[in-house]
């Protein structure tokens, strides 16, 4: 029981962490300019500003730290696998919430990764 909720915190908080980093970095680019040493300290004060980035930082934290309990307590082999159901995730929220243009063959892919995650279930 443990084992699969330390997996669904990590895909929920590596799906939620993704999509709001993409959302957030689409919707506020930083230019190349703006990478230059005497601007990174102003880029670095934007970006912690920015709630959807910290937010995204501490769902990453989250996973994190349930991928290490995961380890703790279920193999690795069926660890870094199965927490790939995120990838099928990110797909369709990508596709509904941030109207990507998700290609056939992505589809195919996270259709082949889902079937993979269900293999590891069994």
């Amino acid at each position: 029981m443990m084992k699969w909720l330390m997996v669904a915190t990590i895909v929920g908080c590596t799906v939620i962490a993704d999509l709001l980093q993409s959302a957030e970095m689409k919707r506020n680019v930083i230019a190349v300019a703006d990478l230059k040493p005497g601007r990174v300290g102003g880029v670095l004060s934007d970006l912690a500003r920015r709630v959807p980035l910290i937010l995204a930082v501490f769902c990453m934290a989250i996973s994190f730290f349930a991928f290490m309990k995961l380890l703790s307590i279920a193999d690795l082999s069926f660890a870094v696998p199965v927490t790939a159901a995120s990838v099928v995730l990110e797909t369709v929220l990508a596709w509904l919430l941030l109207k990507e243009k998700v290609s056939a063959m992505r589809w195919a892919g996270a259709i082949c990764v889902a079937c993979g995650v269900v293999l590891l279930a069994v």
